[in-house]
């Protein structure tokens, strides 16, 4: 794992913004520096070392080149990874690709118990996502509980460390944190909703993480202007 690494970032591209060339031998990770998907790819490829093999391209989403979507990735959203003639994108996938492809720590476990459980984990990432949005509508207080409770009860799985596998930081964590970040302070400053009461071992997952520096250096994001934008799309406010 790659510690203390200081990365100069590019600047987002705009619609002004030339591309880049595709499919020179270069491996590009077009990005976000906001978007949650796009965290989750940015996070492995920092906790796998792989900052001068894997080239970042940040798009600003707001504005973004049109040739993003007629030559590079025609669904138009980020993360996609351009590596040996071929975009790669989804998030998940694309860290699935990351982690199998590239040098680095693993971040699967080659346990079967613990691989199996890891899909399990993983296969409901958008149902806990999608609950926590849709209770931003309703009352978080209520309808979001039931899905950080399944955190809480995942991380009690296995009892020999903090992470979502136990002892070694993974892809699950990976797919989960970005989220947790944003829902964290949403619900705390919107609902005054502290989405750690009651849930120590959630509490104590989130600090673990806070403490990787592959996930610190992806933590960009501005409180208040998550805040605002997140009101505009859930509560209809301007």
């Amino acid at each position: 794992m790659a510690t203390g690494y200081v990365e100069s970032l590019p600047q987002p591209l705009d619609a002004a913004a030339e591309q880049p060339p595709l499919f020179d031998g270069t491996t590009r990770l077009y990005t976000s520096y906001i978007c949650p998907f796009a965290q989750r790819a940015w996070i492995t490829r920092n906790y796998k070392g792989l900052q001068d093999k894997i080239k970042l391209v940040p798009l600003n989403l707001q504005n973004r080149p049109a040739w993003y979507k007629e030559k590079v990735y025609s669904v138009n959203k980020v993360p996609a990874l351009e590596h040996n003639g071929k975009i790669i994108g989804e998030s998940l996938d694309v860290i699935k690709y990351v982690d199998s492809n590239f040098e680095g720590p693993s971040l699967v476990p080659d346990d079967p118990e613990r691989k199996k459980f890891f899909e399990e984990v993983l296969s409901y990432v958008d149902k806990f996502v999608g609950t926590v949005f849709t209770s931003f509508k309703g009352d978080p207080t209520k309808d979001a509980g039931p899905a950080f409770d399944y955190i809480e009860n995942t991380l009690k799985k296995f009892n020999d460390g903090p992470f979502l596998l136990g002892a070694n930081f993974s892809l699950a964590d990976i797919a989960y944190i970005p989220f947790v970040e944003r829902f964290q302070i949403f619900l705390s400053e919107v609902f005054k909703y502290d989405l750690t009461a009651g849930r120590p071992t959630l509490t104590a997952w989130i600090e673990e993480v806070n403490k990787i520096d592959a996930y610190k250096q992806t933590k960009k994001i501005d409180p208040k202007e998550l805040v605002e934008h997140y009101k505009r799309i859930f509560m209809g406010q301007k």
